[in-house]
């Protein structure tokens, strides 16, 4: 009785973490059309960033919605990547199977951080500009690629528009395309196993001895 609710629960946690994949590839694609919106009234320049984003919120219609959603979808990509992993981690999913889950969804996260990162400094306000230029003192410091990552990043010494440009188009073409591709990735890497856990079930469930049932889940269930 115990094991059976043990595998129902760990049932229940892959389950989860189906729903969740499908979360995060809504939330991809809604933070990729929002921002495409946002690009067509956005001026990535040093003097222009700050006045079109206010020109947006202020003058455009329902442009301070389309920012705030492409706001929160970008904190709730970072947010429900985490707590996926969490999901993963204790549904005891570690198999070799669930090798594509686990690549694409740390890789997701990872790609969920650095659209955060890179917009820090697209609003060009104080508080971004003086927090990209401490993070950039330490990307600085790593060893052997940090000065040269840092002056690909800024296009020179100081933060100025070629700064701007840089990051905008990471995060504008580069980081949306890798988050959806790998949000689709995680999603149907986590779909095939929807196919082993009703297989599972369905064995679990036949008239077989209780020592076959209890091999064939720890064979199903057996960590790499």
């Amino acid at each position: 009785m115990m094991e059976t609710t043990s595998t129902r629960f760990y049932f229940l946690l892959r389950r989860l973490a189906t729903l969740l994949a499908v979360v995060t590839l809504t939330l991809s694609l809604i933070a990729t059309v929002t921002g495409t919106l946002l690009a067509f009234n956005y001026e990535p320049t040093a003097g222009g960033a700050y006045s079109s984003i206010e020109r947006i919120i202020d003058q455009i219609a329902a442009g301070w919605l389309v920012k705030k959603l492409h706001d929160i979808t970008g904190s709730g990509l970072i947010g429900i990547s985490l707590i996926q992993l969490v999901v993963m981690f204790l549904g005891r999913q570690f198999r070799r199977s669930w090798l594509t889950g686990w690549v694409s969804g740390i890789a997701l996260t990872l790609t969920a951080i650095g659209l955060s990162w890179t917009a820090m400094i697209l609003d060009w306000t104080q508080l971004g500009y003086w927090r990209l230029s401490i993070e950039l003192g330490t990307v600085e410091a790593i060893p052997l690629i940090g000065p040269t990552l840092r002056e690909i990043l800024t296009g020179g010494g100081a933060i100025a528009t070629t700064t701007v440009e840089r990051l905008y188009t990471i995060h504008s073409y580069v980081l949306p395309v890798g988050a959806i591709i790998l949000a689709i990735i995680h999603l149907g890497g986590l779909l095939i196993q929807e196919v082993e856990q009703k297989q599972l079930q369905a064995a679990l469930s036949s008239p077989q001895p209780e020592k076959e049932q209890a091999n064939r889940s720890d064979k199903l269930q057996s960590p790499v």
